[in-house]
């Protein structure tokens, strides 16, 4: 029974992500996200607009509208500061547009969406880091939780997997609670959900993404800022072409808190062919900042092939803790080919008991997304959601 449910839950998820596939090949993301008198002209059938003086003055007033279903939608958004949360629990493929005319440039983007949120501070409280985040994709509120101790919030039996191809581009989430790190204060939470995000920007101080539990994320040629544990979760992410922003340092770049399975899984975060690079000139943070920390002993992070400016430190990674190391033989902090006056071999070979400087052979295990992204059940090659080809 459960075979066939997770077969069932496979199809049904193939289906959604094929006839999103069909929608998109269907207009030119170019001509639709183009300012232009009619804003919709070279849209797709049926999607939304949203902007100050139109039907739906709230990206979360156009979500909701859609309902529950597993119709494929697009919404474009127009130039704007948009003050809310959005939250998206549908099955359906969603594609969010942000107007512009550089559809090829995240530095350009026109609109921000912006929320002023944290936990765990003398001022807010403190409560689960979910309702932190400025974007929300997951089926429940369950699903998305942190929780604590060393598997997290324990997810309900019997939640279904939420959004199968979820997409963004050119949009900018900007949890901006206070100037630095005071909290978990999330840009994007996303759990039980396939999501990509193109030319779109990330930025807070701490925990800025977080990818639970059956989450997938692809970021490509994106921007994400943060200065402690700016990447966090228990799924998948994988970040390509993208430009890593060190705000601050405090803990790390990364932290990740490995699952067991009944089947092999390469939960973890995957940052490929990108450039990591403090904010701006002004920050006083040389051989400050760590690739990494374990939040758990089976964390997994590789860094391969980026740009590392001065910023890192010479070991790359480091402990969770001096009195709380949370590293053993299942621990994988690990790069490969990382260059820039961030890489220093001498520093790292120093670190071998925490850093792993990966040969080819162990690389190839998780070298491109089919590697790395799962189905629920466990099978790879789970990547129909993904823009092969996002350049409009």
């Amino acid at each position: 029974m459960a075979a066939t449910k997770t077969l069932r839950a496979s199809l049904l998820g193939l289906l959604l992500m094929l006839l999103c596939a069909s929608s998109a090949s269907a207009y030119s993301r170019r001509a639709c996200q183009a300012p232009t008198r009619n804003p919709l002209a070279g849209c797709p059938h049926g999607t939304l607009l949203v902007g100050p003086a139109q039907k739906y003055t709230t990206v979360q007033g156009a979500v909701l509208s859609l309902g529950n279903t597993t119709t494929a939608a697009t919404i474009l958004i127009l130039p704007g500061n948009y003050t809310e949360q959005v939250n998206v629990t549908r099955q359906g493929p969603l594609t969010l547009l942000g107007q512009t005319s550089h559809p090829n440039d995240a530095t350009k983007n026109t609109v921000n969406i912006i929320w002023h949120n944290a936990t765990g501070t003398a001022t807010t409280g403190t409560y689960d880091n979910a309702y932190t985040s400025v974007l929300t994709i997951a089926p429940t509120f369950n699903s998305s939780a942190t929780g604590s101790g060393p598997s997290g919030t324990p997810v309900e039996a019997g939640t279904p997997f939420g959004n199968y191809n979820f997409r963004v581009y050119n949009l900018n989430f900007i949890n901006d609670y206070l100037p630095y790190s005071a909290g978990p204060s999330l840009a994007l939470s996303m759990s039980y959900a396939n999501a990509g995000f193109y030319y779109s920007q990330f930025l807070s101080y701490q925990d800025t993404v977080y990818v639970g539990k059956l989450g997938n994320a692809y970021m490509y040629s994106c921007i994400v800022g943060g200065q402690t544990d700016f990447f966090y979760g228990f799924g998948t992410l994988w970040v390509t072409d993208s430009q890593v922003k060190l705000r601050g340092c405090g803990g790390g770049i990364t932290a990740w808190k490995g699952s067991n399975t009944t089947f092999v899984n390469h939960y973890g975060v995957y940052i490929h062919n990108g450039v990591v690079e403090k904010a701006n000139s002004t920050l006083n943070i040389t051989h400050q900042c760590a690739l990494g920390r374990p939040w758990n002993a089976q964390h997994r992070s590789i860094f391969a092939n980026n740009y590392l400016d001065d910023s890192i430190k010479p070991s790359g990674y480091i402990q969770w803790s001096a009195t709380d190391p949370r590293v053993n033989s299942n621990t994988t902090m690990a790069e490969y080919k990382d260059f820039g006056p961030g890489f220093n071999l001498t520093g790292r070979l120093e670190a071998s008991n925490i850093t792993i400087e990966m040969t080819p052979e162990q690389y190839a295990l998780y070298d491109r997304p089919a590697k790395v992204f799962q189905y629920p059940s466990g099978v790879f090659g789970n990547v129909a959601w993904i823009d092969q080809h996002p350049q409009a």
